[in-house]
């Protein structure tokens, strides 16, 4: 016996004694076996890409907190929805950044048809008409305070909010927009907007609903990439969901279904995989995720620093969504990820 070899203990049993010859590694002994025994795949069919767009021509606009990321001009805004359709995306979410002199406190330029995001729903619509376009009726790109509804006395208040997010998600529709995902948290919003498309012969457009947005601080670079991070004033508690909570989750998801909404989406996504597979498992019902910015900067802030592999991250962090019970996953990392799968 070489002299390293440990030597087996009087009456120690065998690893097939101890496993009942049940041994769980044979499966995983080859890329074909463990392909075949794969349990969730992901594929460019689970993919939906945030984009950012602003006014102006030709403007491909770096944000500093999200590598890889850009706020884009119309019209390069319409060359890559027909990039994400050749990919095979199926569809694109839509967040602007509008000029400062446009805010105000209730956010009213929301209001305009003929605001940039509607602008950017017939554009890309008329370019490409196949990918779907899912717009939020938020008001916090709007306002001049950073809140997503109308600020009183220090208060959002609820009913005069869900009135405005309401009045614009019949205007996002009528501009094209193929879901409405608000992602205010107001109360009674969702039965609020279903009400308003159905009576305005929209009863197509479905609604995704943000039904469990976190009090988070994984925000951050969005709030920069929309224009908001110097101007918010307090923070958003009073609205959205305390990050401790799970049951008030399942309350809000179930609230909101019963209200009309097609599908339910978590924010943010990988510190909430409980929280989907909890609503998977509760109602049966299309569940999404958002790998917010500050998922996706992390991810990019690592690999750059050469401390992770980019790649492997990024789509393990996207399969995690999978396997936690998301039909699909909202990322920026979608056209990487989109190739990759092709390529």
């Amino acid at each position: 016996m070489n002299k390293f070899t440990p030597a087996k203990p009087a009456g120690a049993r065998s690893v097939d004694e101890i496993t009942g010859s049940r041994r769980l590694r044979r499966m995983r002994k080859a890329d074909w076996s463990r392909r075949l025994v794969q349990e969730n795949r992901l594929g460019v069919d689970d993919l939906i890409w945030p984009i950012f767009v602003v006014d102006g021509k030709n403007i491909r606009e770096p944000i500093a907190a999200m590598p890889g990321v850009f706020r884009l001009s119309l019209d390069l805004a319409v060359k890559e929805a027909e990039r994400a359709a050749k990919l095979g995306i199926p569809a694109i979410a839509t967040f602007p950044n509008v000029e400062l002199g446009l805010r105000d406190q209730t956010g009213s330029h929301i209001l305009d048809p003929e605001n940039v995001i509607n602008r950017a729903t017939r554009a890309i619509k008329h370019a490409v008409p196949e990918i779907g376009i899912i717009t939020d009726a938020a008001l916090d790109p709007f306002t001049s305070h950073g809140h997503d509804g109308i600020l009183r006395d220090g208060i959002i208040v609820n009913d005069q909010t869900v009135e405005q997010v309401t009045a614009a998600a019949v205007i996002q529709a009528s501009a094209g927009a193929d879901i409405i995902a608000p992602s205010d948290m107001m109360d009674g919003r969702i039965g609020a907007i279903r009400d308003a498309l159905d009576a305005n012969g929209f009863q197509d457009v479905a609604i995704m609903s943000y039904a469990t947005k976190f009090a988070s601080a994984f925000y951050g670079p969005y709030r920069e990439a929309v224009g908001t991070a110097g101007l918010l004033k307090g923070d958003k508690k009073t609205y959205y969901l305390d990050h401790a909570n799970s049951d008030e989750a399942v309350r809000e998801a179930e609230q909101d279904l019963a209200e009309g909404a097609d599908m339910l989406m978590v924010k943010p996504g990988l510190p909430y995989l409980d929280i989907i597979r909890r609503l998977k498992d509760e109602f049966r019902m299309p569940t999404f995720a958002y790998q917010v910015s500050g998922e996706y900067s992390m991810i990019k802030a690592a690999a750059a620093n050469g401390w992770i592999d980019g790649d492997k991250a990024m789509l393990e962090s996207l399969l995690a969504f999978k396997r936690a019970g998301c039909d699909g996953i909202l990322t920026y990392f979608a056209p990487e990820v989109a190739a990759m799968l092709k390529g």
